[in-house]
C-alpha cells in the first residue's frame, strides 16, 4: 500500500476527506467548549502560551499523522479564537459565516480551481460570470429615484460588471486604479474622501502614485455635499469622489443622491464604498437607504460583512463594463492571443491577482439557498437587534447613546466616563474573555464603545447581558 497521503480531489477525495471532517468537527466542538465564551481569557500572552503548548514542534522529523495534527491544532486554534458566532463577540465587521457557505468553501478547497486561466477553472469561471452579473444588476440594474431615472435615460447601464476581490480594501484600491486608468486628462486624478472614509482609500493614492487625497468635512459622521461642492469648484483637474454607504465606525450612510448631483455638476467620477451597507440591497424594508447607489461609477461590496460569508467575499461593481478593460494584460502561458481568439475566456484581466480562489462558489450557494427573501431577513434581523440595543442603552440611567443606528452598529458609553476609562473597560472584557466590543472616536473627539451586531442568532437577553458586563466594569 502506498504511503503517499491521499488527495482531496478526484473520485477518491471524498472518501479520504470524510473521516478527517469528523476529526475537524469534533475538534471545533471541543475547542469551543474549552473556550466557553466569545474569546479566550488571559490576553495575548495566554493565547500564545496555549498555542505553544499544544502545537509542539511544527516541523518534526517524523509527522504525527493527519488525525493527530488536525485534532491538536484545530482544537487549539478554536480554543484560542475570537468566535463571531458568540453573541458577545460584537466588535468588528466580522460576521459569523453561514454553515452552508462554509460547506461550499470546503468544496472550493477540495477542487482547488485557480481563477487565472480557463483551463484551471472551467466551471468556476462560468459560475463567476453568472454571479458577478447578477450582483452587478443588484447595484445598477434598476433605478430607485427620479434623479437616477433621469440619469439612466441619458447614460443607461450597459450590462454592468463586477470583479471578485478579497474584500473592501482591494475593491476600493481597484476603484482608484480604474479611475486613474480611465482618466482622459493629462493631469492626475485627485481623490476626494470624506473625513469618515475607510483608510484603504487614502492608502490607494500612495499605492498608485496619485496626489494625496483631499479630505472633505463629514459633520455628524457623513460627508457634507455643500463642502464637497465647494472643494470641487476650486479643483482644476479631474476628480474621483469616494462616498461611503456604511461607515466603519458608526454604520452611517452618506447622502448619496446629493453627492451624485454634485459629482455630475462638476464632471467628477463617483465611487461608493458600500462594503458594509451593500447587504441592504437584499432587504425590501431597508433598500431605500441606498438610493443613489446606482449613480456611482464603481461600488464596493463585501459579503463577508452583511452577507455572512467566510472571508474572503468582496466585489467591485462597475457601472460601465468598458472600464474593466484597463486591467487587460497578456501572459502567453495564461491567455495566449490564439487561445483567446479561439474562444477560451481570458481571466487575467479580471483581477490584479494571478492565483485566486473560487470564492464565488460560496457566494453562489448562499444566494441560491437563501434567495433575496432569506438574505433580506437576516439583514433586517441584525438591524432590528441594533435598534433593540440602542433602546436598552437609551433608557439605562448609566449609559449614553450616540445616535439611533442606521445599520447594525451601536455606539454607547457609560455616562461621565473618560476615554481612558472606556478603553480600560474594553480591554478588561477582552482579557477576561467575557465580551468583544470595539471602539470608535466621533468627529468631536469623543471615544465610544462600539457594538457591531452581525449575528442573527443573538437574542435580546444577550444584549442585556452585554450591558450588565459593561456596567460591572464601569468605575463608580
Amino acid at each position: 500500500m502506498s504511503s503517499t497521503p491521499p488527495l482531496a480531489g478526484g473520485t477518491q477525495g471524498p472518501a479520504a476527506l470524510r473521516p478527517l471532517l469528523d476529526t475537524v468537527l469534533d475538534a471545533l466542538h471541543e475547542g469551543a467548549v474549552r473556550r466557553d465564551g466569545p474569546l479566550p481569557a488571559g490576553g495575548p500572552d495566554a493565547v500564545a502560551a496555549l498555542l505553544r503548548e499544544h502545537a509542539g514542534p511544527l516541523l518534526p522529523a517524523q509527522g504525527t499523522g493527519a488525525d493527530d495534527a488536525l485534532r491538536t491544532l484545530v482544537t487549539a486554534l478554536t480554543e484560542g479564537a475570537a468566535d463571531p458566532a458568540d453573541p458577545l463577540c460584537a466588535a468588528h465587521l466580522h460576521c459569523p459565516p453561514l454553515a452552508v457557505a462554509a460547506a461550499a468553501d470546503l468544496a472550493a478547497s477540495a477542487l482547488n480551481p485557480s481563477m487565472d486561466s480557463w483551463d484551471q477553472a472551467p466551471a468556476a469561471s462560468a459560475l463567476e460570470d453568472l454571479v458577478t452579473a447578477a450582483l452587478a444588476h443588484e447595484v445598477y440594474g434598476a433605478t430607485s429615484t427620479a434623479a437616477a431615472e433621469a440619469h439612466a435615460a441619458t447614460s443607461p447601464p450597459q450590462h454592468a460588471d463586477a470583479l471578485v476581490t478579497t474584500g473592501g480594501t482591494e475593491a476600493n484600491q481597484l476603484a482608484v486604479l480604474l479611475a486613474r486608468e480611465t482618466n482622459p486628462h493629462p493631469e492626475p486624478v485627485q481623490l476626494l474622501v470624506g473625513a469618515n472614509a475607510h483608510h484603504s482609500l487614502p492608502r490607494a493614492t500612495w499605492l498608485y502614485g496619485l496626489p494625496a487625497p483631499l479630505t472633505v468635512p463629514a459633520p455628524g459622521g457623513t460627508l457634507d455635499p455643500a463642502a464637497l461642492d465647494a472643494t470641487l469648484t476650486g479643483l482644476p483637474g479631474p476628480a474621483l469622489v469616494a462616498a461611503t454607504a456604511g461607515t466603519t465606525d458608526a454604520g452611517l450612510i452618506d447622502p448619496l443622491p446629493d453627492i451624485a448631483d454634485v459629482c455630475e455638476r462638476h464632471g467628477a467620477r463617483l465611487h461608493v464604498d458600500a462594503a458594509y451597507g451593500a447587504g441592504l440591497l437584499f432587504s425590501t424594508r431597508h433598500r431605500a437607504l441606498l438610493a443613489g447607489l446606482d449613480r456611482a461609477h464603481t461600488t464596493t461590496l463585501d459579503l463577508h460583512k452583511l452577507g455572512w460569508q467566510p472571508v474572503a467575499a468582496g466585489l467591485l461593481a462597475v457601472r460601465d463594463p468598458a472600464d474593466v478593460a484597463a486591467l487587460t494584460y497578456q501572459a502567453d502561458y495564461l491567455n495566449a492571443d490564439d487561445d483567446t481568439e479561439a474562444g477560451l475566456p481570458d481571466l487575467l484581466g479580471r483581477s490584479l491577482r494571478t492565483t485566486r480562489r473560487p470564492d464565488i462558489l460560496k457566494i453562489a450557494v448562499t444566494l441560491k439557498a437563501l434567495g433575496r427573501t432569506g438574505l433580506g431577513a437576516l439583514t433586517d434581523q441584525v438591524i432590528a437587534l441594533a435598534h433593540h440595543l440602542a433602546a436598552l442603552v437609551d433608557v439605562h440611567p448609566g449609559f449614553e447613546l450616540y445616535d439611533t443606528p442606521t445599520l447594525s452598529t451601536v455606539l454607547f458609553r457609560p455616562l461621565g466616563a473618560g476615554a481612558d476609562s472606556i478603553a480600560a473597560i474594553r480591554r478588561a472584557l477582552l482579557t477576561e474573555g467575557r465580551a468583544v466590543l470595539g471602539r470608535a472616536r466621533t468627529d468631536d473627539g469623543t471615544l465610544w464603545l462600539k457594538a457591531t451586531l452581525l449575528n442573527p442568532h443573538t437574542e435580546p437577553g444577550d444584549l442585556s447581558a452585554l450591558l450588565k458586563l459593561v456596567e460591572g466594569h464601569t468605575p463608580h
